[in-house]
């Protein structure tokens, strides 16, 4: 299982139509940087739906010191503990500051619901509270995207087998996803519910196909980048002054650099 998909974009083409995208995310950062604007941008979905994928095609070309990935390992007994939304405050962009959720706090109306690890009682007060946290976050001036990336069950399967069989991949597999094969359609009516509930118009939910993992990151990428105001800002200028010598040779005194890898 796994390969190319009949039909699915191939990596040429997609790598054509990233390209300009990319200067646009540049443009982007820059002008939160210049504004001080403060974008978080949210990333729910299936396992396997190609998170990590679209997060990566965003990150590649930028400043990690201006844009970060919050990707929250499960909560320890002290953060039990807290008020749910607690531990992801500290993780919210500071002015200027870009960053993006490999899941969030929505985990409480996905996985943790269907694989019993919140009550019914925790998952109603979430779907509660959810939009109330986030109209606090917009009306402080944080600008929120919330995407959910869809995917079949077909699709799902295929990369969990690659996962399973590719020893790059083997870490992105744990018995949690494997235990959830057999919860798609619960998953998909947690959803549901969760759309209900927190699909609101300062914080709206956008819903991207990604069975074809290439063409789903252009999609949020491009959607991302239109909901955004005018970012055009010129870059600060920069000159480059002549060396007025020949360039000169790297010299050793202490340490050799170690033997190159051969590569004959």
């Amino acid at each position: 299982m796994g390969g190319k998909r009949k039909g699915s974009l191939g990596r040429k083409a997609y790598e054509k139509l990233l390209e300009p995208m990319e200067e646009e995310l540049a443009g982007m950062a820059r002008w939160a940087a210049t504004t001080g604007a403060r974008i978080a941008v949210l990333f729910e979905g299936r396992d396997t739906a190609g998170k990590g994928g679209a997060i990566n095609a965003i990150t590649a070309t930028l400043n990690p010191r201006q844009v970060h990935v919050a990707a929250l390992a499960a909560p320890g007994e002290r953060e039990q503990g807290q008020w749910y939304f607690q531990r992801y405050v500290p993780h919210l962009p500071a002015k200027g500051e870009i960053v993006l959720f490999d899941r969030s706090w929505y985990n409480r109306a996905g996985v943790e619901k269907i694989m019993g690890y919140a009550t019914p009682a925790q998952v109603q007060a979430f779907l509660r509270d959810a939009p109330v946290f986030e109209k606090m976050l917009v009306d402080d001036g944080i600008m929120l995207f919330k995407y959910w990336l869809t995917c079949d069950q077909e699709q799902q399967e295929e990369r969990l087998c690659e996962r399973l069989e590719d020893p790059l991949k083997r870490w992105k597999l744990s018995p949690v996803d494997l235990a959830a094969r057999s919860q798609y359609g619960a998953y998909t009516q947690a959803r549901e519910e969760m759309l209900e509930a927190t699909h609101t118009t300062h914080a709206p939910w956008t819903l991207v196909d990604f069975n074809d993992q290439k063409l789903g990151r252009l999609t949020l990428i491009r959607d991302l980048l239109n909901r955004l105001p005018d970012t055009h800002v010129e870059p600060p200028p920069l000159e480059m002054p002549p060396l007025n010598h020949e360039p000169l040779k790297e010299k050793f005194g202490v340490l050799d650099p170690i033997r190159p890898f051969p590569v004959d």
